[in-house]
């Protein structure tokens, strides 16, 4: 589409600003909507681009507090407690669930307020569930062809969740297969990028990794357990010691830090390339607190890790998968593009950012219950910024 993205934050400005600063919304379509016009072209929001918890010393030694045992695994998902390597404190998280937009005075906090009304009328007379229904409907793309190859079926994990041709992420000079997508949302004049994925299956784990590399991705987002419900959802593919790395036919991974927190796991991963040496930094980020059957609550743990997301990534798109890569996978970049909306006092419009990742891989945010909890998480938000002072 001729746009050239701003990799260090997966996004891609082309707006003009106006010199008065407002921000309102209405009804349009069924579609809650808030309109702002900014003067100059606002900095960097301070969980994008602001200091990041230090990971290494002057001289580019990693830092590691120091435990009772060295041997402890990092790898299981469990459900964990409070216990691990600081890598981010509680007193941060706290500060990233206050999605506080760019300009915030009394007219917008008023317009906030009147937002908040829409989206509640909304949800009581189910115009949400006509929308998702409406969005069953679309008109899209069907081809489907590399998936269905004879030589690359057994790389997906559910038969009939393939990667569109035209939007799928090729590997290497011969551009082969795996299942994921580029998935490029724009709103309000900014794209953010992301590959959105299934989880990795036993013998995908070395291409997940070239693709990676190859997208010099610094964060994957990981939306399941190992397995849930006694059925597999995903396979192990990090290192589960920090004393013994992943092996894997181009590339070794070390587990260099990691943090269990109540609602998600950060692990810091090094991965060294066989054939040069070269090492390449990635922050692993598992949401451990999503229900085998539901939505997570609270939503505040799900809040702090879409921000806590944004506030590490760096380069390449932001890689995104669940055990589909379609369902809770959606409902991430959903949020956290509203989440930037609202921040930079920029316009959004849920059923048209879902529409856009449903036009390059099928089923994002998959069922009404996941279309709802996007609605959930941002009046919740919303919300909170009405009793602000």
């Amino acid at each position: 589409m001729g746009f050239i993205y701003a990799h260090k934050y997966g996004i891609n400005t082309r707006k003009r600003y106006s010199h008065r600063i407002y921000f309102l919304c209405h009804l349009y379509n069924s579609s809650f909507q808030a309109f702002a016009n900014v003067s100059g072209v606002p900095k960097a929001p301070s969980y994008l681009s602001g200091s990041e918890p230090s990971m290494r010393t002057a001289s580019g030694a990693v830092l590691r507090d120091k435990w009772s045992s060295e041997s402890e695994l990092a790898g299981p998902s469990q459900t964990p407690g409070l216990h691990g390597v600081h890598i981010v404190s509680e007193r941060e998280l706290a500060q990233l669930t206050q999605v506080r937009p760019l300009v915030f005075g009394f007219h917008e906090q008023s317009a906030i307020k009147d937002c908040v009304k829409i989206l509640q009328k909304k949800v009581e007379e189910h115009e949400i569930i006509q929308e998702f229904m409406a969005l069953e409907h679309m008109d899209l793309p069907a081809e489907y062809s590399s998936g269905n190859e004879p030589w690359n079926r057994d790389k997906n994990r559910y038969r009939d969740i393939l990667p569109y041709d035209s939007t799928r992420v090729p590997l290497g000079e011969n551009n082969d297969y795996i299942n994921a997508s580029y998935i490029r949302v724009i709103n309000s004049g900014e794209e953010y990028f992301y590959i959105a994925t299934q989880g990795p299956l036993p013998g995908t784990t070395d291409d997940f990794w070239q693709m990676v590399l190859e997208n010099n991705s610094n964060v994957i987002i990981m939306i399941t357990r190992e397995s849930e419900g006694g059925t597999v959802k995903c396979h192990h593919y990090w290192p589960m010691s920090l004393k013994k790395p992943l092996e894997l036919k181009s590339c070794r991974i070390f587990l260099e830090n990691y943090q269990i927190l109540q609602h998600f796991i950060v692990r810091v991963l090094r991965v060294v390339t066989k054939s040069t040496g070269a090492a390449h930094w990635v922050k692993h980020l598992q949401f451990t607190n999503w229900p085998d059957h539901g939505t997570p609550a609270p939503l505040e743990g799900f809040i702090e890790y879409v921000r806590f997301v944004r506030k590490c990534h760096r380069t390449g798109p932001v890689i995104v998968h669940c055990s589909a890569g379609v369902g809770r996978t959606g409902v991430f970049i959903c949020v956290d593009v509203v989440f930037c909306a609202i921040e930079k006092n920029f316009s959004f419009n849920i059923k048209n950012i879902v529409a856009q990742m449903r036009e390059q891989r099928c089923g994002m945010v998959q069922t009404k219950e996941q279309y709802c909890f996007c609605y959930t998480v941002v009046l919740a938000v919303l919300q909170k910024l009405v009793t602000l002072d």
